[in-house]
């Protein structure tokens, strides 16, 4: 061998090595598999080439990548250009090897096929590369067919390489020994680094399927949070995007790695995943009075138990008359019935009124409904003279606002240190160590009045605090809660406004949401009709 071939020998060799150290680092599949081909080309100098994978079920090779040079011919891969051509099968319809076409053998034997002259080689069938050269004007020559077989001997696809040109020159040569095992180092390195991708891909897969599995959990308890769980990643993400995108203001500086968005991509389902152990009567508490059921049914009973004891004790009193006729006593007896039942029938629509939780419980409705409390008794299934409302039901009635009591509320909030402790123990790896501090921080405030760690907003990371808009927007919006209806995004607007200025949600971050429409393409996407009176409000502009 010539001095200055054992010198283009070694730098090949170089290369060689460099492309195997690349490969290793790619994460995307289609620049991996497009990087394999471009240098095999290079290595051996080829003018085009193709590359193949096997199919999922192992039955074809799937064209992935064509390149060919000298034609300015481009396809598959990151060019988005498809190509058309139909996978080559492995089996032919009897059953049989497809051993016609040299990357089907390639495929089946694990074999290596180099071959001088395609026209001049009668083992194959090349039917479809003259029909190709006949298109084309090219003449297909030199092949270079080479399986890509990972380190357990399995073949993923096919790297076939066409017409080697001599270095220096344009002129077509075989494909040399020291091409050929170029090129298969080159394929068993690649198929390593694609497997492992492929591994990788499947480990992801895998992961994000037990989180949705947790999300399914949730979502069987109550289908209210398995919509919330799915719709505040959305939203985070869109908003992540456009902070990403910002080139002005004290974000512009904020970029997202793939790994970034995939740490993000991975925290916002997990956000609420503690309400897993949250009781399901609590969750989905669309009234006051509600547990396993609305307890207003027994107030509505006890309220009829006492018309009913109002009307006998008023027959009672007519009876008492007779056999006299005393006609004003008779209507003394009737009015007062009438206006105790009315009294009765005012208290139940009260009762009514007040367990909804709609708006908030005044003085006034507080101060009549102790005095109902204290005034009214009924007599119970054993003739026990029982308080209309118990312990339970007059605190849960008492109410200020919404549905939940002091502790209830504390029973819900402890959904997000269940989240934290569930996430805390998950082995996370590098890439996504930060996804508990930002599936646990949304519920944390700018001014360190949040929970349940009091964090403030220099001790949270932006994601976070994304993560916290993106909830607190899609709560205000929903309108598949069963104690609220959804608000109109003008009036949840109005709301985050006040937020911001009180320390409530981040002002920069709030500023994008505004300055981007990122309300209004979400909006656009989850909301109904009679809630898209999208115009920001006019202190938010």
């Amino acid at each position: 061998m010539a001095a200055d071939s054992v010198g283009d020998l070694l730098a090949r060799l170089e290369q060689l090595n460099a492309i195997g150290a690349a490969l290793s680092k790619e994460r995307d599949t289609d620049a991996l598999l497009e990087g394999i081909l471009v240098a095999a080309k290079e290595i051996t100098r080829a003018d085009g080439g193709t590359l193949y994978r096997l199919t999922e079920d192992g039955s074809a090779l799937r064209f992935e990548i064509m390149r060919t040079h000298s034609l300015g011919l481009f396809l598959g891969g990151t060019t988005g250009r498809p190509i058309d051509f139909a996978p080559l099968p492995l089996v032919n319809a009897d059953g049989s090897f497809n051993d016609a076409m040299v990357a089907t053998h390639a495929a089946i034997h694990a074999r290596t096929v180099n071959i001088a002259d395609a026209y001049a080689h009668a083992g194959f069938d090349f039917s479809g590369t003259r029909a190709f050269d006949a298109r084309t004007g090219y003449r297909s020559q030199s092949f270079l067919t080479v399986p890509m077989k990972n380190h357990e001997g399995e073949v993923l696809g096919v790297l076939q390489l066409i017409n080697a040109q001599e270095p220096g020159g344009s002129r077509v040569v075989t494909f040399s020994e020291s091409d050929q095992r170029l090129a298969e180092s080159l394929a068993s390195q690649a198929a390593i680094a694609l497997s492992n991708r492929l591994l990788i891909i499947q480990m992801e897969e895998l992961f994000e399927s037990f989180i949705r599995l947790i999300n399914m959990a949730i979502d069987d308890k109550s289908p209210y949070t398995g919509n919330h769980c799915n719709r505040v990643p959305e939203l985070t993400m869109m908003l992540a995007e456009a902070v990403d995108a910002t080139a002005e203001g004290p974000l512009a500086s904020f970029r997202m790695s793939d790994r970034d968005r995939y740490e993000l991509k991975i925290a916002g389902p997990l956000h609420d995943c503690g309400k897993i152990s949250t009781p399901v009567h609590l969750v989905d508490k669309a009234t006051k009075l509600q547990t396993l059921f609305d307890r207003i049914a027994l107030l509505d009973t006890r309220i009829e138990v006492l018309r009913r004891d109002a009307e006998i004790a008023a027959l009672r009193r007519h009876l008492a008359l007779r056999p006299c006729t005393d006609a004003a006593a008779d209507a003394r007896i009737a009015e007062d019935l009438a206006a105790q039942q009315q009294a009765l029938l005012d208290d139940r629509a009260f009762l009514h009124k007040i367990n909804i939780g709609g708006e908030s419980l005044d003085d006034a409705a507080l101060e009549r409904l102790r005095a109902l409390s204290d005034a009214r008794r009924w007599r119970g299934p054993q003739g026990e003279d029982l308080p209309f409302l118990s312990d339970d039901e007059l605190e849960n009635l008492s109410i200020r606002r919404g549905t939940l009591t002091a502790r209830e509320r504390g029973v819900i909030n402890y959904h997000i240190v269940a989240t934290i402790r569930m996430l805390e123990q998950v082995p996370w790896p590098k890439h996504l160590r930060n996804v508990p501090e930002f599936a646990g921080g949304h519920h944390e405030r700018m001014d360190g009045r949040g929970y349940p760690r009091g964090l403030t907003r220099q001790q949270m990371s932006l994601q976070a605090r994304m993560l916290g808009i993106a909830d607190i927007f899609e709560a205000l919006t929903a309108a598949d809660r069963p104690y609220k209806k959804g608000m109109k995004v003008s009036q949840a607007l109005q709301i985050m406004v006040r937020m911001k200025k009180t320390g409530h949600i981040d002002p920069d971050l709030f500023d994008v949401f505004m300055r981007e429409g990122v309300y209004r393409r979400y909006a656009e996407r989850f909301l109904d009709a009679d809630q898209m009176d999208v115009a920001p409000p006019a202190a938010a502009r």
